[in-house]
C-alpha cells in the first residue's frame, strides 16, 4: 500500500480518537504527547543539522512566562503575546547565534553556551518573583464568565477536545517545517557545514547566516511550543519550562525517537510520556530528581549503542533486510 495512503488512514484515525468517547485523562495524555512531539520536533530541525543546543528551554520558557505575565499584568491577549514571545525569543536567539557563529564556537563549546543561556533565564524567572512567582510558578487568570468553557480571546478551553485538535494542527505544522527543511538547500548547506566549515564557505556557502536561520527557526517554534504549554496546562514554573532538566528532556526525547527520522521526535515523546507515566506509578511524585537521573542514564545508552534512535535503528534494519 502506498505510504501516502496509509499515513492518510491513520491521520484519519487520529482525527477520529477524540469522538470515540475516550476518557478525560487518556485524552490529556495525547493533547501532552503531541505537544512534546511538536516542541522535540521543533528542537530537531536544529539539532539533526549538527546544531546540538542545550539551552532550548531558554526559549520554551520565554514562550510560556510571556504570554502569562502580559495577560496577567496587562490584560494583553495571548494571541499578541504569542507574536511578543517569538519576537523576544528571535532577538535572544540571535544575540546568542550570532557572535557564536562569527567566531566559530561550535559543539560543546556552543552545547555549553546554551546550556547556560537556559539557566540565566530560569533564574531570571526565579529572581522576578514578585511578578513571575519565582519557583512557586504562576497561573493565568482565569477568563471563563459563568457557564463558560472557551474563552477564544484569553485562549483558554476548558475542553480537552479542542487543545486535542489544536495540537494536532501544530503538530502536523512542525512536520511540515521539518520536511520543507529537508527538501531545502539548507540542510544541504548545514551537511557540509558539519562536515568541513572552510570547504563550505569555499563553494559559496554562507556559513554564518545558514546556521544563524536555522536557529532563529527551531528558537521561534520552540517558544510556541513554551505558549500552548502554558495555554494548556494553566500554570507554569522555572522548572518544568525552564530548567536544564527540561532541555535535557528535549535533547534525550529525540535521540531515543531517531534525531534523522521525521517521526523520531514523535515516537520519542510518546517513549517518554510512557516513561515518565511508568515512573510516576511505580515510584511517585516523592523522590525527586529521579526521572531526570534515569533520563540522563538512558540517554548515555542510547547514544553509545543507539546513536540513530528507535526509529532510525529500525528503518536501518528494515533496509538491511531489503537488501
Amino acid at each position: 500500500m502506498n505510504s501516502r495512503i496509509v499515513a492518510i488512514i491513520l491521520l484519519a484515525v487520529l482525527l477520529a480518537l477524540p469522538l470515540t468517547g475516550v476518557g478525560k485523562y487518556p485524552l490529556h495524555l495525547m493533547v501532552t504527547g503531541l505537544l512534546w512531539a511538536f516542541i522535540y520536533t521543533s528542537w530537531s530541525i536544529m539539532g539533526r543539522l549538527g546544531l546540538v543546543s542545550l539551552g532550548h528551554g531558554a526559549f520554551l520558557g520565554i514562550g510560556a512566562y510571556t504570554v502569562v505575565l502580559l495577560w496577567n499584568l496587562y490584560g494583553i491577549s495571548p494571541w499578541i503575546g504569542l507574536f511578543v514571545a517569538v519576537a523576544i525569543t528571535l532577538v535572544l536567539a540571535f544575540v546568542i547565534g550570532y557572535p557564536c557563529f562569527k567566531f566559530r564556537i561550535v559543539g560543546h563549546y556552543f552545547a555549553l553556551v546554551t546550556l547556560a543561556l537556559t539557566e540565566v533565564v530560569r533564574l531570571v524567572i526565579v529572581g522576578l518573583r514578585e511578578q513571575t512567582g519565582g519557583s512557586l510558578g504562576i497561573t493565568p487568570k482565569s477568563a471563563f464568565v459563568e457557564g463558560s468553557t472557551v474563552s477564544l480571546g484569553a485562549m483558554q478551553f476548558s475542553d480537552k477536545v479542542v487543545w486535542f485538535y489544536i495540537m494536532v494542527a501544530c503538530w502536523l505544522a512542525a512536520l511540515y517545517v521539518w520536511h520543507r527543511v529537508d527538501l531545502s538547500m539548507k540542510r544541504l548547506a548545514m551537511q557540509a557545514i558539519a562536515e568541513d566549515e572552510d570547504a563550505a564557505s569555499s563553494i559559496g556557502v554562507n556559513v554564518g547566516r545558514t546556521k544563524l536561520a536555522i536557529t532563529l527557526l527551531s528558537a521561534a517554534m520552540t517558544c510556541i511550543g513554551g505558549v500552548l504549554y502554558a495555554q494548556y496546562q494553566l500554570y507554569v514554573n522555572p522548572e518544568t519550562v525552564s530548567g536544564i532538566g527540561i532541555s535535557l528532556q528535549m535533547v534525550f526525547g529525540v535521540i531515543a525517537g531517531g534525531m534523522f527520522v521525521m517521526f523520531g521526535p514523535t515516537f520519542g515523546a510518546i517513549f517518554l510520556l510512557v516513561l515518565s507515566e511508568g515512573l510516576r506509578i511505580l515510584i511517585g511524585n516523592e523522590i525527586h530528581g529521579v526521572d531526570t537521573t534515569i533520563y540522563g542514564l538512558l540517554l548515555i545508552l542510547f547514544i553509545i549503542y543507539m546513536p540513530k534512535g528507535i526509529l532510525g535503528a529500525l528503518q536501518e534494519r528494515l533496509a538491511a533486510r531489503r537488501n
